[in-house]
């Protein structure tokens, strides 16, 4: 039961070797005599085609424009026959047959929806990760989608910010760890497989960072933290062979990601050796205008070529200015053609050339091992954040359960955002799924209370009411609906909307044991309602089969692992929030006076003293990591091979792990670092390895970590990157709050 840092990069280095291929092999030759062929045939109106990709409605105005070779991928289209008309199009009457690289944003699911990226990152499991981004390939290139837009690896360290449910959460490793498995899943073993799809790490680079958790928003992102917190994600996918990236829509420190040629070109393509393709956003190149940085679209589509993008996603910038701004040696042949080898270059490695139609069988979409696949990935993604006296599961004393709440019964709200393509006909709820697969154990009453998560409409809840009265439990499902997430869906405060909190505590008063369940695509501000409940099941918008896997973890056929990839705060005024901050000089202290303990006329040195908030502590309501079992784990004897360690050694530590509950059950044991004296400051703690553990009631193991101690490194005061010699101190538990400790000391060579 060994976990290694090295396994990881092993994964990483062997996914470059079959994704994207390796360099200097006789098939990357052949591909690059292949691109230098075909860019030596073409004139700069077909060059400056390729660099253009559109989202077309009009079939036959596409068509004219693609048989000129003025397209060189499309996005939006979904028809598999149209797909594959304007694909022949292409292929058979444009003067070269270069075929089109066809593009939609699948998110976390085609047709079987997945858990939202962020629920997925709960689960701690690349594998199951991995999986559903295969499946998504899958049904996708059934429809001819060859290239998707993830996976979404920002940094994402405020819930404000809508797009955090598309991320993996605030954590570098964790964040990396599963970009790595989407981008395998996604692309497969190999990129020219029919049900591959190339994928594209986004958004590149501190958009998750936008100021005020505001969409689109400015950021001001220093380089060292630049480099040792929102880069590391998209370094992985390099090392994974992701396929393209795409540019951001913040400007960062003044410059935005369209243009930063200091993030695309000195540091992708100079120092990481990119060699495939980079895409703008959503017509992010002729938004550089609004943002005060480009004059007009002539000089958007100079800026953004110059800082090394190769496609510009539907605001036409390039195809419209870049002929004359060569004329005026403003952008240079060298800089069109080395866009337009990245762009034929990935064409060739996607095999469109040889197989450019849809070669993936309709049958596909909705398959039973996809479906299969998706309720699994719920069942890891549901976080249990509390359970009083054993309220969960629902035992057979449970006769009649009263199911209540706008998100019981809402197939397209619980798909989560960023679903074009799932259809609510698919999705089971949560009670479909309790009265299909347990109604012959128990009676169900359902009353909503309210139509939708917005709902302020209260008459429904005297109903409800009623029903909690007539039963032995009470579940009630309240969250967000799908459009209140997602990309510009920010939100300043984090509350339940509508009178959910009203419902909650209109339930609680009736005195049966009440469980709430919450289906978000971030987290939310829900301390009153903890309170509240007897129980509280987290799931982030958990997609098709979210229904079945609830019911099964509500009646105990599934005991809930999944840990939180984010940190929960208690108030919206803590954000941003997150678990690897650097300490202040005056850290808070747990005996801090809160602002109804402090005495009037209190004098001005008698609080205040240290960083934490009067109304809301220095706590989160749920600190990163965290997740209850309704089993119960003890660590004991954590032991490290040796405390004194050299710059190029191995850290080896064991813990011992025992399931102490009367339930199997799976622990995910998490280890992290502090390193205590930088020459910069460091954070408190960050998190180097974790690992799922299975264990039956009663059974114990040995848990093995072997971390290199060449991953300690970071970017120092004299932005150099390395590890620096000095003392360290050691967690493996639990949570990022919890956990046995030891301390060793990392020696010069």
């Amino acid at each position: 039961m060994k976990l290694t840092n090295t396994l990881f990069t092993v994964a990483v280095a062997a996914l470059s070797l079959t994704a994207c291929g390796t360099k200097n092999t006789n098939a990357d030759l052949e591909i690059e005599n292949k691109v230098e062929a075909l860019l030596g045939k073409m004139t700069l109106e077909e060059k400056l085609g390729q660099m253009n990709q559109l989202s077309p409605w009009d079939f036959n105005e596409l068509a004219g424009k693609v048989r000129k070779g003025e397209v060189g991928s499309i996005l939006n289209y979904t028809d598999s026959a149209l797909v594959n008309k304007i694909q022949r199009v292409a292929v058979e009457e444009s003067r070269l047959g270069i075929p089109l690289l066809v593009s939609r944003d699948v998110i976390h699911g085609y047709k079987t929806i997945f858990p939202i990226p962020l629920g997925q990152a709960a689960t701690f499991n690349p594998q199951i990760v991995e999986r559903g981004a295969r499946i998504a390939a899958v049904e996708a290139s059934a429809d001819g989608i060859r290239w998707t837009f993830a996976p979404m690896i920002d940094i994402s360290r405020d819930p404000r910010w809508g797009r955090i449910a598309e991320s993996c959460g605030e954590d570098p490793y964790l964040t990396s760890v599963m970009g790595t498995a989407m981008i395998k899943g996604f692309q497969g073993s190999s990129l020219n497989s029919p049900t591959s799809m190339a994928a594209c790490a986004k958004h590149f680079v501190a958009y998750g960072a936008s100021e005020g958790g505001k969409d689109y928003n400015s950021t001001f992102v220093p380089e060292r933290v630049l480099r040792n917190v929102y880069l590391p994600p998209f370094k992985a996918a390099v090392d994974a062979g992701c396929a393209t990236f795409m540019t951001s829509f913040n400007d960062n420190d003044g410059v935005p990601g369209t243009a930063n040629k200091f993030v695309l070109k000195d540091i992708l393509r100079d120092e990481w050796k990119f060699d495939g393709m980079v895409v703008t956003d959503w017509a992010s190149a002729a938004e550089m205008i609004n943002h005060g940085f480009c004059a007009d679209g002539k000089d958007a589509a100079e800026k953004s070529v110059n800082a090394g993008v190769d496609m510009d996603m539907v605001s036409e910038t390039f195809i419209k200015n870049l002929k004359r701004s060569l004329e005026e040696n403003v952008v240079s042949m060298q800089a069109i053609d080395n866009a337009v080898r990245n762009i034929l270059r990935l064409k060739f490695r996607m095999g469109l050339f040889d197989n450019p139609y849809i070669a993936t069988p309709q049958r596909v979409k909705y398959a039973e091992e996809h479906l299969k696949a998706a309720k699994e990935a719920v069942e890891q993604s549901v976080i249990l954040l509390k359970n009083s006296n054993g309220t969960l599961p629902l035992t057979d004393n449970v006769r009649t359960i009263a199911v209540v709440g706008p998100m019981a019964d809402a197939p397209y709200e619980q798909l989560g955002t960023w679903v074009f393509d799932g259809e609510k006909e698919h999705t089971v709820t949560p009670l479909k799924a309790i009265k299909e697969m347990y109604g012959d154990k128990v009676n169900v009453i359902f009353e909503p209370a309210l139509a939708y998560s917005r709902d302020k409409d209260r008459s429904g809840i005297v109903k409800a009411v009623s029903a909690a009265r007539r039963a032995d439990a009470v579940i009630v499902f309240v969250g967000e609906e799908s459009i209140l997430s997602g990309e510009a869906h920010s939100l300043a405060n984090l509350d339940l909307q509508g009178a959910q909190s009203e419902l909650i505590k209109s339930l609680s008063a009736v005195g049966k044991p009440l469980v709430t369940v919450v289906m978000a695509g971030r987290q939310l501000t829900i301390g009153k309602e903890v309170e509240a409940s007897d129980a509280v099941l987290y799931s982030f918008h958990p997609g098709t089969m979210g229904g079945p896997a609830i019911a099964d973890i509500l009646f105990g056929k599934v005991n809930p692992s999944a840990k939180t990839p984010v940190t929960f705060p208690r108030m919206t005024g803590q954000l941003p929030m997150y678990y690897a901050h650097n300490n202040t000089g005056r850290p808070a202290n747990p005996t801090e006076m809160l602002i109804d303990e402090i005495p009037v006329e209190a004098g001005q040195t008698s609080v205040g003293c240290r960083s934490f908030y009067l109304d809301a502590g220095d706590t989160p309501l749920f600190p990163f990591g965290y997740g209850l079992s309704y089993t119960t784990f003890e660590y004991s004897n954590l032991k490290l091979a040796s405390d004194m360690l050299t710059v190029g050694g191995e850290l080896l530590v064991t813990v011992d792990l025992k399931n102490t509950g009367r339930y199997d059950g799976v622990e995910v044991v998490q280890l992290y670092i502090q390193d205590k004296i930088g020459s910069v400051t460091r954070p408190v703690k960050e998190l180097k390895a974790f690992r799922r553990v299975a264990l039956k009631a009663g059974e114990s193991t040995v848990v093995s970590f072997s971390l290199l101690v060449s991953e300690l490194a970071f970017w120092g005061y004299d932005m150099t990157y390395g590890v620096e010699p000095g003392d360290f101190r050691l967690w493996v538990g639990t949570s990022s709050a919890e956990g046995l400790s030891a301390d060793f000391t990392v020696a010069a060579r």
